[in-house]
């Protein structure tokens, strides 16, 4: 009995902390929905043509569908995958004034999240937000991160592997070991392929300076390659397309930049185009929606595109099909 007035009080000062907190969360969503110039700030992981496009899709939705009128003043920075400048660059984005953060790659978002609790933090170009701790829940994220998730049609894309080159047996997946992106996406599409009777390796680099050697390994090994998303291979895409030229085995990516790169085919979604559907995510939050009723969108679907030009070389006749539904690109 007499701890009840205790009891009392502490209850009372949790309900009054608790409101506080909330109305503060409240004045700053309000605050953003006044606020006549926004500022953004943008962490790119590493400069390649895929994360360019998504960046500049990014830059030209803010730019030409701002909010109410309002200004966006974006600040942009790349950590070119180094881990320690992905930690200073996202304390310096979140302690620079900036109203809302995008991390572009899943370890760009990931340094945003950590360096902050407080501005909101939009992903671009994550596979598995989950996964990678970013959110927990999709539909409405409890925290201070949203933004989109793109999933590679891996049905799809094994479709096209059978369509294309019905011969393939082995599908060797070229993938970076420290991206969590990759490890989620190498272990989905195994388990697709050996339901459809394909044999799966795996090879896993830990930099770009291995990729050149692991493709001489590859090439020996196996019938077709697969790129899953993967920024350090698309660093080194190139060396990717120089070893599977000279050893004549197909690669198929999941990039659309890399079909014309050189790869043969992919179920493609455009870089750009998602860049786009991020900066809507940020122009919700602009509006004056908090991150939790901001849903994180996701992607699950592309087109088919294919390089006649790699076609050519592989001595591959392009399906009816595809020539009809499929984008191609190369010379004619």
């Amino acid at each position: 009995m007499k701890n009840k007035p205790l009891m009392a009080t502490i209850a009372l000062i949790f309900c009054l902390v608790f409101f506080s907190l909330f109305m503060e969360k409240s004045k700053q969503q309000n605050n953003l929905a006044q606020k006549p110039v926004i500022k953004v700030g943008i962490l790119q992981l590493v400069t390649h043509e895929a994360l360019d496009q998504i960046e500049k899709g990014i830059e030209d939705q803010l730019k030409k569908e701002s909010v109410s009128g309002k200004r966006i003043e974006i600040t942009l920075m790349n950590a070119e995958g180094d881990q320690s400048k992905i930690q200073t660059m996202s304390r310096q984005l979140t302690a620079g004034g900036n109203d809302i953060v995008v991390g572009i790659a899943t370890p760009a978002a990931q340094g945003l999240a950590a360096a902050t609790k407080d501005t909101p933090v939009v992903m671009s170009a994550i596979t598995d937000p989950v996964g990678a701790k970013l959110v927990k829940n999709l539909e409405q994220p409890e925290a201070n991160v949203t933004g989109l998730s793109n999933h590679v049609p891996l049905k799809q894309t094994l479709t096209m592997i059978k369509d294309l080159t019905p011969y393939v047996k082995k599908i060797g997946i070229l993938y970076a070991s420290n991206e969590d992106n990759s490890v989620s996406q190498v272990r989905d599409f195994t388990k697709l392929a050996k339901k459809q009777g394909y044999q799966v390796i795996p090879y896993a680099v830990p930099s770009t300076n291995e990729v050149p050697s692991t493709m001489s390994i590859m090439t020996g090994k196996v019938d077709a390659i697969f790129v899953p998303q993967d920024n350090t291979i698309a660093s080194a895409f190139s060396s990717v397309i120089s070893a599977s030229n000279s050893a004549k085995i197909p690669v198929y990516s999941s990039v659309d930049t890399m079909v014309e790169q050189g790869s043969l085919g992919s179920i493609s979604q455009s870089q750009y185009d998602l860049g786009v559907e991020t900066a809507k995510q940020v122009q919700a939050l602009i509006a004056g929606r908090s991150v939790s009723q901001v849903p994180v969108k996701i992607v699950d679907t592309g087109k088919p595109l294919i390089n006649k030009e790699a076609a050519k070389a592989l001595g591959i006749s392009i399906p009816e099909k595809y020539q009809r539904s499929a984008t191609i690109v190369g010379k004619k």
